[in-house]
């Protein structure tokens, strides 16, 4: 049985609360065993497990991040999400480096038994930094 539209908004409003606080276990405490994510830049990672052992590093390096949702379109039927965010943090980005960074980006988020089993995220090529807008570069393979 799945989630339903009510309990599906309070998971990505709890999945949200999780990064913000910056709490690797709370975020994947929603996530399914099996689950498989795609970053925006190509990466992909399939399972749990595999999926801490990839965010942990970033978890313990990179403070001073913040989501915010700007738009979520709820499927219930089809239990899918799409998760319009923008993300603030010290732009890693070079010459910009520590620098305020808004990036926009969507998460297009699969549930399966109440539990996220598929993240595909997009991210603009242009971000914000300091005020100015900054097309990214892309990183080699």
């Amino acid at each position: 049985m799945g989630l339903s539209r009510e309990e599906l908004i309070t998971a990505m409003t709890e999945w949200e609360k999780a990064w913000n606080q910056h709490d690797l276990d709370g975020v994947m405490a929603l996530f399914h065993e099996d689950v498989f994510f795609e970053h925006w830049h190509g990466a992909r990672v399939k399972g749990k497990k595999a999926l801490r052992d990839a965010w942990a590093p970033w978890f313990a390096n990179h403070g001073g991040f913040r989501f915010t949702t700007e738009e979520l379109i709820v499927d219930e039927t089809a239990q899918k999400v799409l998760y319009r965010w923008q993300f603030d943090w010290p732009s890693l980005e070079k010459g910009y480096e520590g620098k305020p960074e808004k990036r926009r980006g969507v998460d297009v988020v699969h549930f399966q038994d109440g539990k996220i089993i598929q993240k595909i995220t997009y991210s603009k090529t242009t971000v914000e930094i300091d005020g100015q807008r900054v097309r990214l570069t892309p990183a080699s393979p």
